[in-house]
């Protein structure tokens, strides 16, 4: 086996769904798209994306000499019947955060290759850095970018988490992928609850109700909850409506499982939870990134469509 066909075959074994491996090279045809979605503003709060714009298009400003990027993917879709009543929680988070899992299996994968090439150099990254990582999925091989700016593969579809380890040592790559499988599909688009799909392939953040529900710290605006529904964290309606998830049924990694009672958590039981029992069951998930006083304060939004009275029990509140 060749050492490109070593790190592929490891990545499987250490629990990814996929692997492909890219040539560097500068994203300099990135910079255009990258510029007009800001310049729009569609980025809304998060500003620490219009930060390092230049190290998205260039890895190397990352890993100086880096010749390779290995890209895998690890697969997440599952599917739950809720009891009545219960928010819904993205189904990505329901188990440990996926940062910390993909990073410790991307370090062990860097393991794997430096015992074939003593010497090489390598760097994790998973979606907290300012790594262009669906893209780097395209250039590996692994799929297409959606009109829902989802990652889709073809055999897992959008459901997958990115993992991005570049690193120095010169293997052998995969071609790009070239295929736009949605074809003339706009299901994603016409399905977003609040329009935040644009017919160009981007979202713009103002509208998303992962967004709002996740990274935004202000007051949800009215607009956005009227559409909520009973989202609590993130939402997956875009990937629902996608017709390449339809029939995909994973196989789950237990690094995955749900924990801490998810996604089964009535409105009520979040209402009443105190800080010590948020940072017990939910720490290690993607939960702990918006912290119990923004879940509370979108569950108040929407217990009247999960058919709750507007205030529950509040014994032992002390917010994050």
């Amino acid at each position: 086996m060749t050492v490109s066909q070593t790190i592929r075959a490891a990545a499987l074994e250490l629990g990814f769904s996929a692997c492909g491996i890219a040539r560097y090279r500068r994203l300099d045809e990135q910079a255009s798209y990258l510029e007009r979605w800001l310049r729009a503003g569609k980025h809304a709060g998060m500003e620490y994306m219009a930060r390092h714009v230049g190290e998205r298009l260039d890895p190397a400003l990352l890993l100086p000499g880096v010749r390779s990027v290995i890209v895998c993917l690890a697969a997440y879709g599952q599917d739950a019947v809720l009891s009545p009543g219960t928010p819904r929680i993205a189904s990505y988070a329901w188990g440990k955060d996926y940062h910390f899992v993909l990073k410790g299996l991307l370090g062990r994968l860097l393991e794997k290759l430096q015992e074939k090439i003593p010497g090489a150099s390598g760097r994790a990254f998973v979606d907290s850095a300012p790594v262009l990582e669906r893209r780097w999925a395209v250039e590996a091989g692994l799929g297409w970018i959606g009109r829902s700016s989802l990652l889709i593969h073809p055999r897992l579809g959008s459901r997958t988490f990115v993992g991005v380890l570049l690193t120095d040592a010169v293997l052998d790559c995969d071609e790009p992928y070239r295929e736009n499988g949605c074809g003339s599909c706009r299901r994603c688009i016409s399905a977003c609850p609040a329009g935040a799909i644009g017919g160009d392939g981007t979202v713009d953040a103002r509208r998303c109700l992962s967004y709002h529900t996740i990274e935004n710290r202000g007051t949800i605006p009215p607009q956005i909850a009227e559409v909520l529904g009973n989202r609590l964290f993130g939402c997956e309606t875009c990937q629902e409506a996608c017709p390449h998830n339809s029939g995909v049924v994973p196989a789950l990694s237990p690094l995955f499982a749900p924990v801490g009672g998810l996604p089964d958590v009535r409105a009520q039981e979040w209402l009443a939870m105190g800080s010590g029992e948020f940072r017990r069951r939910f720490a290690q998930t993607p939960l702990s990134r918006c912290g119990l006083r923004k879940l509370k304060e979108t569950v108040r939004l929407i217990v009247a469509d999960v058919g709750l009275p507007e205030k529950g029990p509040e014994k032992g509140i002390c917010d994050l």
